[in-house]
């Protein structure tokens, strides 16, 4: 692979990356109610199950997987079902007198956070046929085949690494300077990102093109 491929390819991947997802979304929220450094296992989850959706496509899995449009939207609609669900809790359990009292809010366990982020990144119905799609386009058919997929695949894993710490970083800046009653609304308003990354998720559609 010349360095000219990998650089068009980091250019296509961040105008892909340019317009927030369902992933991005459960970052802000995790991140401004639980925490940077926690939240970064949502993160992990999330570049977890896109590691497992690479090398799905890479071992040719995408046409099988593509092929079972039940089993897509089977996996698509859980995922959509979850995230609403944890949304509507996070904004049912805001409670007024802790905010008020200034007592942090209960803490999540990382193994949840985790989950969360690799069920949300593995509900997407698009992904695994996404990178099988992509990848093709930068990979010279003359060199072998696994050493540019490992460079295209960590690319992208670092990228997207990058992308979700920096959303989380904002949110974890803007929640620290709510004092007060004002916390509450932290609480709230991850539950509505919690939410839009439910309606994200669901307006994905199934077909690859």
């Amino acid at each position: 692979m010349t360095w000219e491929i990998w650089t068009l390819y980091v250019a296509t991947v961040l105008a892909l990356m340019s317009t927030p997802g369902p992933s991005q979304l459960l970052m802000l929220s995790n991140s401004g109610i639980h925490g940077f450094r926690p939240a970064l296992a949502t993160a992990a989850g999330d570049l977890t199950a896109n590691a497992l959706q690479m090398l799905a496509a890479g071992l040719g899995l995408a046409a099988v997987i593509a092929a079972s449009a039940t089993a897509l939207s089977v996996i698509k609609w859980a995922g959509v079902a979850y995230l609403i669900w944890l949304g509507l809790r996070m904004i049912r359990r805001a409670d007024p007198t802790v905010a008020q009292r200034g007592a942090a809010p209960a803490k999540t366990a990382l193994g949840t956070l985790w989950m969360q982020g690799f069920l949300t990144s593995a509900a997407n119905p698009k992904a695994v046929v996404f990178f099988a799609a992509l990848f093709p386009q930068f990979i010279d058919g003359g060199a072998p085949f696994w050493p540019q997929f490992l460079i295209l695949s960590l690319t992208y894993i670092g990228m997207d690494g990058c992308f979700l710490a920096a959303y989380g970083l904002g949110a974890s800046w803007v929640a620290k300077r709510f004092k007060g009653g004002a916390k509450l609304w932290i609480e709230r308003i991850g539950g509505g990102f919690m939410i839009g990354a439910a309606v994200l998720l669901g307006l994905k559609s199934l077909n690859p093109s």
